[in-house]
């Protein structure tokens, strides 16, 4: 089962920098949205593929007719939050205020119910795994913020299943789709998504892919965007993971869609088998 599915997010977005935090700093980029989203349909278009868009609700507030051009085409939209900011920097009150906008503007736009969500940067943690509850209390049935291996932000090392799942906490269950990754010399190797896709080749991209049964992506519209200006201030590290291989992602994705079926998540969810999936009991 190989899912695919998009983040809508401006290209500036970016998590764990501070020029790039607040409304007040976004104003003074330009807007690369547009542009970006039609490379993307295009693409899709090409191969008559679906797909599973996460969006910010200030992307759907700002832009509502980038939403209702998704809507129009057929595709289905989840929640990726209002603000774009990480779970864990939040209090509970002001994440359930977040994600309770961002599922209103959509549902208001869409005319659809927003049943699923993604954290930015997959930022539920162990620690603040209470955000489950509210995701359950705001309507969301199918959650894709697993990221079962250590990383810059958020992770969750200590989920026990690397597939769909049922996601048990505090009374409330969540269809749990995490991220997918392969085992390398035992330790957990992400690449179906962002940084790490535009980073590996592609022929092990490929080989990966045709060893693993079961492969959830994820791709924002700045990974395929040659021409958007750099960032100041970044860090090495941060300079390379935001920028590496953004020049062939977008040959690499159509090369990716091309020699693997994909579905999107209304497909997967009708796909999985409830009554078999593992069920994981947080604490």
């Amino acid at each position: 089962m190989n899912i695919l599915t998009f983040d809508i997010e401006e290209w500036f977005h970016i998590l764990d920098n501070e020029t790039t935090k607040t409304v007040a700093q976004w104003s003074s980029y330009e807007t690369r949205i547009h542009s970006n989203m039609e490379r993307i349909l295009l693409l899709l278009k090409e191969h008559e593929q679906r797909a599973t868009f996460f969006c910010l609700g200030w992307i759907a507030e700002k832009y509502p007719e980038v939403i209702r051009m998704l809507v129009n085409e057929g595709y289905e939209i989840g929640s990726h939050g209002y603000m774009h900011q990480l779970v864990y920097e939040q209090q509970k009150e002001a994440f359930r205020k977040d994600l309770d906008s961002s599922v209103k503007i959509l549902e208001d736009i869409s005319g659809k119910k927003i049943t699923y969500f993604r954290a930015p940067g997959f930022s539920i943690m162990e620690e603040n795994a209470w955000a489950f509850e509210i995701l359950a209390a705001c309507g969301i049935e199918a959650d894709c913020s697993i990221f079962p291996a250590p990383r810059a932000h958020g992770g969750f090392s200590s989920y026990s299943a690397s597939v769909p799942s049922i996601l048990s906490y505090n009374g409330i269950q969540l269809r749990e789709f995490p991220i997918s990754y392969r085992s390398i010399a035992g330790k957990p190797m992400i690449f179906s998504g962002g940084g790490y896709f535009r980073f590996f080749p592609y022929n092990l991209i490929k080989r990966w892919t045709r060893d693993s049964g079961y492969i959830m992506s994820y791709f924002h519209p700045r990974d395929f965007d040659c021409g958007q200006p750099r960032i100041q201030g970044l860090s090495a590290a941060r300079t390379f993971k935001s920028y590496v291989g953004i020049a062939g992602a977008m040959e690499k994705l159509d090369r990716w869609i091309s020699d693997f079926r994909f579905i999107d998540l209304k497909a997967a969810i009708e796909t999985v088998d409830w009554s078999c999936a593992p069920v994981v009991r947080l604490s």
